[in-house]
């Protein structure tokens, strides 16, 4: 295990920050799991950071930061199923293309969603019409409080919208070393979520969703590499179908998902774009020019100046349209994760 102090943390986040950590933990061997706790001060704060694709620093960080970088993927087969056991330090979109070149179906609309695999439990990733959760058999992680080694299965997790047990009876506690991945056989098309919707049930492949989910993402959302971001900042709220019927009447090209018998999914983006803000900056931050809902490092951003521009829109939006943005991103502050 590689230990750093005063480790910058520029390079480690999409965001493209300037940041430092006190202390720099770099895992690449599960067997290092044993040493964790003599090279943690007590008290000392820890991050697990995989692809550092949805996080914001939001200051110095006041501890450990912790890489994972365990690598491995293994497959077992059954008649029904491809069984996946995958190190959470796997890139989540190569994962994606390794089970399509070897004929796997079933991860194609999460194809390009940024970040390792250890962190896609957490926020239960989801796009174009499907979640993780589906997919998921179990994840493994080390319980940094008694240091054992666990596996909860995928109903345990407790996932939600951009939700697990991860993020919160067990916030702050884990390390996810491994996810366990089921690939049904008989795979079948998700096709729901615009513009996927163009695409025929009974002749479309997963292959071709997968490209079609490819050339919407690198047409609409900006490269990390060229413009500092960290995907979407909101989720998309919940909001009463009451409410989104009286919102329906002012401005009738709202759009809404019925998520349940009073529940509207309603696009986080719309609200941002009709309140005028796309394009807008503030200093080096900025909401993206074609995307709403991606705040953008137009570069030497610094935190406070993204965070100045994320309680603006979400003050905004709610005082014109009542509806309360959450943050998707973690906030990390100097001890561990905030709220805006």
């Amino acid at each position: 295990m590689q230990i750093l102090n005063n480790a910058p943390l520029s390079h480690l986040n999409t965001f493209g920050l300037d940041a430092q950590a006190k202390k720099l933990l770099i895992l690449d061997d599960k067997a290092q799991l044993d040493a964790l706790p003599a090279v943690i001060e007590k008290d000392e704060p820890l991050l697990p950071l995989g692809g550092g694709s949805n996080v914001l620093f939001c200051e110095d960080f006041q501890g450990a930061v912790l890489l994972n970088r365990l690598k491995g993927i293994e497959v077992r087969e059954t008649e029904e199923a491809w069984l996946l056991h995958v190190a959470a330090g796997e890139s989540w979109p190569a994962l994606v293309d390794w089970t399509l070149a070897k004929g796997m179906g079933g991860l194609e609309n999460l194809t390009l969603i940024p970040g390792t695999v250890g962190a896609a439990p957490i926020q239960n990733i989801g796009a174009y019409g499907l979640e993780l959760a589906p997919r998921c058999d179990y994840v493994d992680f080390l319980d940094l409080t008694t240091g054992e080694q666990r596996r909860l299965t995928a109903s345990e997790c407790h996932f939600g919208y951009r939700d697990s047990i991860f993020k919160q009876e067990l916030k702050g506690q884990t390390l996810i070393t491994a996810v366990g991945l089921r690939l049904e056989k008989a795979w079948q098309a998700v096709l729901d979520y615009a513009p996927l919707t163009q695409l025929a049930y009974d002749e479309v492949t997963p292959h071709q969703v997968s490209e079609l989910v490819k050339t919407v993402r690198t047409t609409k959302l900006p490269d990390p590499s060229q413009l500092g971001n960290a995907g979407s900042f909101y989720k998309n709220p919940t909001i009463t179908r009451t409410s989104f019927e009286a919102l329906k009447e002012l401005h009738p090209d709202l759009p809404g998902f019925v998520t349940g018998p009073n529940q509207v999914k309603v696009p986080a983006a719309w609200f941002i774009d009709k309140a005028g803000w796309k394009g807008q900056r503030l200093g080096g931050a900025g909401v993206h020019e074609h995307q709403a809902l991606v705040l953008v490092n137009h570069g030497q951003a610094k935190a406070a100046e993204v965070l100045e521009l994320a309680r603006s829109i979400r003050m905004d939006v709610q005082a014109k349209f009542g509806v309360l943005l959450t943050p998707e991103i973690r906030l990390i502050g100097a001890s561990g994760e905030i709220t805006l």
